[in-house]
């Protein structure tokens, strides 16, 4: 792939079994805090499923769209979108009923000095769309920094390991979870608490973070020397599955690839590719943050693109100088300090 406008494609190509499950799906989706890296490109795969099931749905989107022309790219799209702080109740109520909920909002980087926000956004917020949305499914996204860092020869928490989370980020999207899990044994709301880590595009991810240091020639601390990623465009397609899963009390899903992959193998394939020989810092931990995702292939199968070809990839666009985002993925924090 050589320009983004060739990734918005790839990312937003829907398979054939979303195609089916679309047409199976009834009512229309919203998308709460689409204005996130993965909400964009989410919204579009729903609307090319739509069409390709040949159904009649709407997708809607809300988001603050503080910035950019997003809201007008969306829109053009075939996107209804809604400027809406969700944290405010009169804009909150204003939102259309939806029989399908995405929620993507949340807050991470920029916890440390500005708790108070994060737990507002992560762990009061899903109240009151629970509320609101009371009689809808609901897929509610959260993190594998739920989870305890593991030994890397376990192969990852599943769902039922215990969560114990390190740091308020982590704290206040556990709460996330729990608060909307209340009020699904509440209302019977059917839920499906969707458990990422890690999305990767070619403008953001880990990868791209390690293929951007292997080509400066910076060294790359391996003390948080595995981990788990996940083409965002199969990230995708889950999440939108994910609705025909939805059940009280909630199903949770660990959505991630199906490697544990070693940061130092990562970087060592990327100086093949770019020619340059990486700069190792630091020794490789025997914990890590990963998860085990055996339930969501047995549920959705195995992602479709491969990490060697997401490696090919985002060598090429290292390698051409390819527009990246500046959103870092942090993900060497072994304290949960974000």
């Amino acid at each position: 792939m050589k320009t983004v406008q060739e990734l918005e494609m790839a990312l937003a190509q829907p398979s054939e079994a979303l195609i089916r499950d679309i047409a199976s799906l009834d009512g229309d989706i919203m998308l709460l805090g689409i204005g996130g890296k993965m909400g964009p490109s989410l919204a579009r795969l729903a609307l090319n499923a739509i069409r390709e099931a040949g159904v009649s749905k709407k997708v809607y989107g809300a988001s603050r769209f503080s910035s950019g022309g997003l809201r007008e790219e969306l829109e053009r799209d075939g996107v209804r979108t809604f400027a809406a702080d969700l944290l405010n109740d009169r804009e909150l109520e204003a939102l259309p009923d939806v029989k399908n909920v995405i929620y993507m909002a949340g807050n991470k980087f920029g916890t440390t000095g500005n708790e108070h926000f994060t737990w507002a956004m992560n762990s009061y917020l899903p109240g009151r769309v629970a509320e609101k949305y009371r009689d809808s499914r609901i897929v509610v996204f959260s993190t594998g920094n739920v989870y305890p860092l593991t030994p890397v020869i376990q192969g990852g928490a599943t769902e039922s390991t215990a969560a114990n989370p390190n740091g308020e980020y982590g704290q206040s999207c556990l709460g996330r979870e729990r608060v909307f899990e209340y009020f699904s044994h509440k209302y019977g709301i059917p839920m499906a608490i969707y458990r990422l880590n890690y999305a990767i595009d070619l403008r953001y991810g880990v990868l791209l973070e390690i293929a951007k240091s292997v080509k400066a020639g910076k060294p790359i601390d391996i003390t948080m020397g595995h981990a788990n990623c996940i083409w965002q465009g199969d990230a995708n397609e889950i999440a939108l599955r994910s609705l025909t899963v939805c059940s009280t009390p909630p199903a949770v899903i660990n959505v991630t690839g199906p490697e544990t992959l070693s940061m130092r193998w990562v970087a060592e394939q990327f100086g093949e590719r770019l020619g340059v020989k990486p700069v190792f810092e630091g020794r490789e931990a025997e914990t890590a943050l990963l998860s085990n995702a055996s339930k969501a292939n047995r549920l959705f199968g195995y992602p479709r693109v491969s990490i060697l070809q997401m490696i090919d990839w985002i060598a090429e666009w290292v390698a051409a100088d390819g527009m990246t985002w500046n959103k870092p993925t942090h993900f060497q924090e072994r304290e949960g300090k974000f």
